[in-house]
């Protein structure tokens, strides 16, 4: 039988051919290794690329962390202000969800490989490491500051690498929808942090 066409034996003894039998459990070396770039015509050499493309897989890599560490904390959240905070980390996951997806697809379209998988993520990541438990709320949001903090130092350190190598579009991608977005949900976190009266003033 071959190994690419499935045979079966029919009346008579014949054998026929098959061609709905999927070819099962194919395995293959890589086409492309990580941590290498392939040439398209972007007008951007191969070591421009290259660097963007390592500055965005550390960001890709941050993210992904923020982005599950505010699922965990939407799951966990208790107390008196458990819903308007169910709420919000929602809407930063989602967000974050999009940013992932720029990010990633902004890898390949430079010719590199995105970092996808949860063990390649847990090597490369910044963020500490939460608490499997449910964490108080101030925790949970000192968490999700400090993880934010990484990310926006990834990007900070990402636009200067950009700017030397003239990778406009990957600059944009950063400030415009990364950096901007990451700044806007450490405000939201921050005012909850503050300690303010809820009835009467002192």
């Amino acid at each position: 039988m071959s190994s690419k066409i499935r045979q079966q034996r029919g009346k008579g003894g014949q054998t026929r051919a098959f061609e709905a039998q999927p070819l099962l459990r194919q395995r293959s070396t890589e086409i492309q290794p990580f941590g290498t770039v392939v040439d398209y015509q972007l007008v951007l050499s191969s070591k421009a690329r290259a660097l963007s493309v390592g500055a965005l897989n550390q960001i890709l890599t941050d993210t992904l962390v923020l982005r599950d560490l505010y699922k965990k904390h939407h799951w966990q959240v208790s107390g008196p202000t458990f819903y308007q905070l169910h709420l919000l980390f929602d809407k930063h996951f989602k967000e974050q969800s999009a940013l992932i997806d720029m990010l990633g697809e902004r890898v390949q379209t430079l010719g590199g490989i995105a970092v996808a998988m949860a063990h390649d993520v847990v090597e490369m990541t910044r963020i500490e490491r939460p608490a499997r438990g449910r964490e108080q709320v101030p925790v949970q949001i000192s968490r999700l500051l400090d993880a934010h903090e990484v990310v926006i130092a990834d990007t900070r350190e990402a636009l200067k690498v950009t700017a030397q190598s003239d990778d406009a579009g990957t600059a944009d991608l950063l400030m415009g929808d990364v950096l901007r977005t990451n700044e806007m949900h450490v405000w939201f976190l921050s005012e909850h942090l503050v300690d303010t009266p809820l009835v009467r003033a002192t």
